[in-house]
């Protein structure tokens, strides 16, 4: 009996928290969730980079990211290293948001 009532209490404790976070934050719009991609700088020039990344049983993708002044850039960007892209599609192309470079990890002895 004691365990059935702590299960209802639970739940409903549970069930009253969802809702109100619900209620209580606006809608995301399209511009606050974006598309990521995460892959390797193939390739670099002053308004776009090109990230490859190949995952086990299919194609290698290649996808281009075109960079503008209010794209936010964490970490040096240079060929061959692994980066995280926010971006956005627009009608001139994937427009990037935000690149962070991934550190590389220290080799183990």
């Amino acid at each position: 009996m004691f365990r059935l009532l702590f299960v209802f209490l639970f739940a409903l404790n549970f069930l009253a928290g969802a809702t109100s976070r619900q209620e209580g934050q606006p809608p995301l719009d399209s511009d606050q969730i974006g598309l990521f991609f995460s892959g390797t700088i193939a390739d670099m020039a002053p308004d776009k980079i090109t990230v490859t990344r190949a995952v086990l049983g299919k194609p290698a993708e290649k996808k281009v990211f075109l960079i503008d002044p209010t794209t936010k850039v964490e970490g040096k960007m240079r060929a061959k290293v692994r980066v995280t892209v926010r971006y956005k599609t627009t009608e001139d192309g994937d427009v990037a948001k935000s690149i962070l470079v991934r550190n590389p990890q220290a080799k183990k002895p």
